[in-house]
């Protein structure tokens, strides 16, 4: 006999019963452009014993998401496939509805709206680790949900575990109106730090609304150039050089550099590793990072957000089949926040 669910899918017409256990996906076989992902049928995952079967609500975009669709900086392939992806599915954030779950879960049933990463969340369904998860947000869409893992996990991470951020210091965010930036402002103030955000002319409003102290104009102004000194400096794809960077730290200032285009196609992490090569030598701290998605901070990023003090910020939302239009968007750089994708 037919599940509920598939009574239900085969009524509304979106599948056949020889294809209920199939799902529309976006799929990429070779790294390119965004016309290298392609709306197709495939099987619907299965979890293993530790994992979960999620009926994908929404999902969204990141810069790291364009990494894995360009295969660049070439040195990532060494982990992903040299001439295409080993898993074609593409996306990683993603909120939605538990279907399924392993044998070796307990922290979670099936109904319970969740959010967190997964594999391949440009689908229908996907598949997440339990410890990848977290129940949703009460107060949020599933599209705000699904903007929040792995941009307010880097956020969260900079600030708090790697920046070591305390009440009443001054904090410089580099890249505040994007999709780390914007949770990286709001973050910052609910953790006490007087917050000076730098972005373009036509999102110094957007960074203001966010609760920062300040703003800075980066096509006018050069923050190396003013007078300010901050105790700590979050630098989100921006492409200062160290010397400008550490021209704003106080003597004992910390710079985190959590991404960048400035690196070329083959490694990327020029600044990173030269920080890393300076930074014994020098007084000032000077780190890079790459975040770790884990349940405890998703779990904390709720809290902010169920509070008030931690808003997920949407610039557009794309249909599954827009995907293509959605990853030409993030390149351009005029997005504001996140790019929401709604399944």
């Amino acid at each position: 006999m037919a599940t509920r669910q598939q009574q239900g899918d085969v009524a509304r017409g979106s599948e056949t019963p020889e294809r209920a256990d199939t799902m529309r996906a976006i799929v990429q076989r070779q790294y390119g452009a965004a016309d290298a992902l392609h709306l197709e049928r495939i099987p619907r995952p299965k979890p293993a014993d530790d994992e979960i079967l999620v009926r994908v609500r929404a999902a969204s975009l990141s810069r790291g998401t364009w990494h894995l669709m360009s295969g660049k900086p070439y040195v990532m392939r060494l982990g992903l496939g040299f001439r295409g992806p080993k898993t074609p599915t593409a996306g990683q954030d993603l909120a939605g509805t538990v279907v399924a779950t392993g044998a070796a879960v307990t922290g979670f049933e099936v109904g319970d709206d969740v959010f967190g990463v997964g594999s391949g969340s440009f689908a229908e369904y996907a598949v997440a680790r339990e410890d990848k998860l977290a129940r949703k947000p009460m107060n949020v869409s599933f599209e705000q949900a699904a903007s929040v893992p792995v941009s307010a996990s880097t956020a969260l991470q900079g600030l708090r575990d790697v920046g070591r951020v305390a009440p009443g210091q001054k904090v410089l965010i580099i890249g505040a109106s994007g999709g780390v930036g914007t949770f990286a402002v709001q973050l910052a103030k609910a953790l006490g730090a007087s917050v000076t955000g730098v972005c373009s002319t036509s999102k110094l409003e957007l960074v203001r609304s966010l609760g920062a102290d300040r703003v800075i104009d980066y096509t006018a102004t050069d923050f190396s150039a003013m007078p300010d000194r901050y105790d700590l400096i979050l630098d989100i794809g921006g492409n200062a050089t160290l010397r400008r960077l550490r021209r704003a730290l106080t003597p004992h200032g910390t710079l985190v550099i959590v991404g960048g285009e400035d690196g070329g196609d083959w490694v990327g992490m020029s600044r990173q590793l030269r920080a890393i090569g300076v930074s014994p030598f020098s007084r000032q701290r000077l780190a890079m990072f790459v975040a770790t998605l884990n349940t405890r901070d998703l779990e904390q990023l709720t809290e902010f957000i169920e509070s008030g003090a931690v808003t997920p910020v949407l610039d557009r939302t794309f249909t599954l089949e827009q995907l293509p239009d959605a990853m030409r968007h993030l390149q351009s750089g005029a997005a504001r926040g996140k790019i929401a994708i709604s399944i």
